[in-house]
């Protein structure tokens, strides 16, 4: 998939990854080849048969097509913070006074991870929550995962920091909260 550098505009961003690529990731997948070590559990690393299970079922069973209608059913966008490419999901809440949240990954996660959550976080009166309780969610994935050029340098934690203090003044929020895991929390 190619994309292009981002810029300094919040762009709005559709997903679309090429049948080509996801035929060649198969097929590389189909080529995977790996032998058994000295051990059957995990102390020397990961097992060959959970290693030969995990391939199979990217191969077969996951369905990358519905995650990208999932990604594409959310407001995306890209922008450029820092040399940075940042890509990132913002859904507002239908609660006036919802409270603006980040959620930040971790490594190896992607934005996948808080696809169901935000949902909950946008619109909890679904739920049986309250209007109070409600958030304006903005997901950026951290710089060189996906949908992004790579960053120019490696992007440490204040670099990150930085970035997610700009991204969130240029959606418009002076103040919010931030939730992260793992790489995320930093």
């Amino acid at each position: 998939m190619l994309v292009l550098p981002a810029t300094k505009d919040l762009s709005p961003f559709t997903v679309h990854v090429p049948q080509g690529a996801l035929d060649d990731l198969k097929k590389r997948l189909a080529n995977t080849r790996g032998e058994q070590g000295t051990v059957k559990d995990w102390s020397q690393g990961v097992p060959l048969a959970k290693a030969q299970a995990l391939a199979d079922y990217w191969r077969t069973r996951y369905d990358w097509r519905r995650v990208e209608s999932t990604l594409n059913g959310l407001p995306q966008f890209r922008t450029q913070i820092d040399g940075l490419g940042i890509y990132f999901i913002h859904v507002r809440s239908k609660h006036e006074n919802a409270l603006p949240m980040i959620l930040t990954h971790g490594w190896p996660g992607s934005i996948i991870e808080f696809l169901e959550v935000n949902w909950t976080l946008t619109d909890p009166t679904v739920h049986r929550g309250k209007d109070e309780d409600a958030f304006h969610v903005v997901i950026p994935s951290l710089p060189g995962f996906v949908f992004l050029t790579s960053p120019p340098n490696l992007a440490g934690p204040s670099a990150i920091a930085n970035a997610w203090a700009v991204l969130m003044a240029r959606l418009g929020y002076n103040h919010y909260v931030a939730q992260g895991g793992d790489w995320g929390a930093v």
